[in-house]
């Protein structure tokens, strides 16, 4: 087997069925355990893979001399394979049982018993019982096949010539019980990246030295600390939550590339099997790993140079906000000017069906809670999105990070309630009382013999409130709550009622009215949560003039100005021409 060789061993895909010698395993590891589960579930997915190449996790040896090895990780994967092929026997006739042999250091006799599993010898101690499990699973999968020899016949030629291995062969001199440990708790996983790592030094130290391996290492690390950076991942992966190596987003995108180029399909990173990367990169990495590792670069550079330029950061943040990849993005990227590449980010904001689908001015105000609630989140994160980008002499950026760990919380908030729908238990109706009746000591308007008035027909009612006593009430508290002048443009569920705000689990407040929510707002901002931008402005009623100021309610005059607001700041993409 050949393979390109790095101080930690030499390693190569490899198909099983070229999987030779004698294989022992130490006594420092524990028996054969799997369940028929796990058999059951190995047969499955091979014949699910569909012709497809098919890998299985790593196999990690180290060589003793005359093809012997140690098995140092794999010994439960290679022992099933054993059974299988051994199984399969009786279907398939020119099956090969002899290719490789497995010995378990403390069961003298397990090499014979593979070759045999009898039900006699099954219960002379527990890795045998175990084995012969195996065996019997194997043979009832194939009995619940609608005709087992095809089945066999299928598997076996899959493990012959498409199922593979990653053959990881640890140095002679290599400590194989820190080897094992190691691995088993996951400190050196062989993952693509760690794969694909290892082979881009193997292959640079071979042709142009240890100079220039220890560079590439180097870079390596630079790169991989860069993209740890909270924010800039955010931005390309529309998540906070932390993978094994976030270098292997740009391996990704860059076997994507490959891929595309030969005319084979691209698979989305979540449903691509073990090591698809590493084999898709492999002999780009092995034919020219100075012009592979180039390209890892400059494609490093190309995302750093987003993250560090604002207009690119918060664009580019909110397409992936709105799940568009960032394979997308960087294809609007190739061959593309500064000015155009923004152009066409614009067009994708304006007509992607996950952003504004084409949205046009005059719809705008027409958007309603309940029936396009997607659109109406789109809408208002890209007015928060544009409101921060155009800070003048302002450091601050929108937190996609912030946005991404609330992923599946965001909601659209009504600013002003005007009625307890979606409340229906004593305990809610007793909570909104509570909050309003709090309210009630900063709101002017109401006097003070009569607050305290209310205030004891509140405290009268709670804790066992009636229905009909939270409604007498709650329609008293809306009216004092509510503007004096209402203007009869009172539509509840239009966008000029809506914010972009973290879904609270307490219905009640949902279904407070403005001035209960004014009082959260600031209390939440207080305490350091994450308020996007335009919500805390509303509340704050930042886009209202200085003559219609009420800051206890939600008037008619601020809803106009919070609209004329969100169009002021989405206007411009409702206005490109929309693109079949």
């Amino acid at each position: 087997m050949t393979a390109g060789s790095v101080e930690t061993g030499t390693f190569e895909g490899l198909e099983v069925g070229k999987i030779t010698g004698h294989f022992l395993v130490p006594a420092y590891q524990r028996g054969y355990r799997w369940t028929d589960l796990e058999v059951t579930r190995l047969l499955q997915d091979i014949r699910d893979s569909e012709g497809a190449t098919y890998y299985l996790q790593p196999i990690v040896v180290r060589p003793l001399g005359d093809k012997r090895w140690e098995l140092i990780d794999g010994q439960q994967r290679l022992t099933t394979l054993a059974l299988i092929v051994r199984y399969f026997k009786r279907y398939v006739p020119m099956a090969d049982l002899d290719k490789y042999t497995i010995e378990y250091e403390t069961r003298p006799q397990s090499a014979q018993f593979l070759k045999d599993p009898t039900a006699a010898e099954a219960d002379t101690n527990i890795d045998f019982f175990h084995m012969y499990a195996a065996w019997e699973a194997i043979g009832t999968w194939l009995d619940e096949r609608e005709d087992a020899s095809t089945a066999a016949f299928e598997i076996y030629t899959a493990l012959q010539r498409r199922v593979k291995v990653i053959w990881y062969e640890a140095p002679e001199t290599a400590d194989s019980t820190e080897l094992f440990t190691r691995l088993n708790v996951g400190r050196i996983p062989l993952t693509d990246s760690e794969l694909v790592k290892a082979l881009v030094l193997s292959r640079s130290r071979d042709i142009q030295g240890a100079d220039r391996a220890l560079s590439v290492a180097a870079e390596w690390d630079v790169i991989e600390r860069d993209l740890r950076d909270p924010e800039l991942w955010a931005v390309l992966t529309a998540t906070a939550e932390e993978e094994a190596t976030h270098i292997s987003l740009l391996l990704d995108l860059l076997a994507d590339q490959v891929r595309a180029e030969e005319g084979l399909k691209v698979l989305r990173r979540r449903q691509r099997p073990p090591f698809h990367t590493f084999e898709t990169l492999r002999p780009w990495i092995v034919a020219n790993p100075e012009g592979f590792w180039n390209r890892v670069v400059d494609l490093h550079s190309l995302v750093r140079g987003w993250f560090e330029e604002r207009n690119a950061f918060h664009k580019i943040g909110y397409l992936t906000a709105c799940r568009v990849r960032i394979d997308e993005v960087l294809a609007q990227a190739a061959g593309a000017t500064k000015s155009q590449f923004y152009a066409n980010l614009d067009r994708i904001i304006a007509n992607d069906p996950r952003c504004l689908r084409g949205l046009q001015s005059s719809a705008l105000h027409e958007l309603a809670y309940g029936e396009d609630d997607e659109l109406i989140k789109s809408v208002l994160l890209l007015m928060n999105v544009e409101t921060v980008r155009k800070l003048t002499n302002s450091t601050e950026r929108y937190s996609f990070r912030a946005h991404a760990a609330r992923k599946d919380r965001w909601s659209l908030e009504h600013i002003h309630a005007q009625n307890s729908a979606g409340l229906n238990t004593v305990e809610q109706w007793a909570e909104w009382l509570r909050q309003h009746r709090d309210a009630l000591a900063d709101l002017p308007t109401i006097s003070s013999e009569a607050r305290a008035d209310l205030e004891a027909r509140i405290d009268a009612a709670l804790p066992i409130v009636t229905l009909e006593r939270f409604q007498e009430l709650e329609d008293e508290l809306r009216v004092v709550f509510s503007p004096g002048d209402r203007g009869g443009t009172d539509d509840e569920h239009a966008i000029s009622n809506l914010a972009l705000l973290e879904r609270d689990d307490n219905s009640s407040v949902s279904n407070a009215v403005f001035e209960v929510k004014r009082q959260r707002i600031l209390a939440l901002d207080r305490a350091g949560s994450y308020i996007p931008i335009c919500t805390r402005n509303v509340f704050l009623k930042y886009y209202t003039t200085d003559r219609a100021q009420q800051l206890h309610f939600w008037s008619p005059q601020d809803r106009t100005s919070y609209l004329a607001a969100i169009e002021r700041e989405v206007g411009p993409y409702l206005k490109l021409e929309v693109v079949a």
